[in-house]
């Protein structure tokens, strides 16, 4: 019997938490956009033009990164704050890489590194 790789990811635009759950195992890791307050800081002096690409730029590579952990994944929970999650679902909805992986996007307030646990420990139980 095959094992299902779960994986929820509480995403903000700067920072995404990780809960991978294999059979009973989970496992925590941390994936950060590149693109500091000190870089938007430093851009800005330069220009605004200069910030926004940079920005963009740091951005991709931070969705870039997400999608290989998704691309590993039966099924993920995508959560949060903010609008990045649906940012990344777009994505990688319009790859054909992804048609297997089962995606679910919530809306959440912020959470403790402990809440964001218990929810995806939560929301993948009820699929069981």
């Amino acid at each position: 019997m095959k094992n299902i790789k779960r994986t929820g990811i509480y995403m903000t635009h700067s920072e995404a938490h990780i809960i991978e759950i294999v059979n009973e195992n989970i496992n925590i890791s941390t994936i950060e956009s590149e693109f500091t307050h000190q870089d938007k800081l430093d851009s800005l002096t330069k220009s605004e033009s200069l910030m926004h690409n940079k920005e963009q730029h740091e951005q991709a590579k931070y969705y870039k990164n997400l999608s290989k952990v998704i691309l590993n994944c039966d099924q993920v929970l995508l959560f949060g704050p903010t609008d990045a999650k649906e940012e990344l679902f777009n994505l990688i909805s319009d790859d054909h890489h992804f048609n297997k992986v089962q995606v679910e996007l919530k809306q959440t307030d912020k959470l403790t590194k402990n809440q964001q646990e218990v929810y995806v420990n939560d929301f993948f139980m009820t699929d069981l």
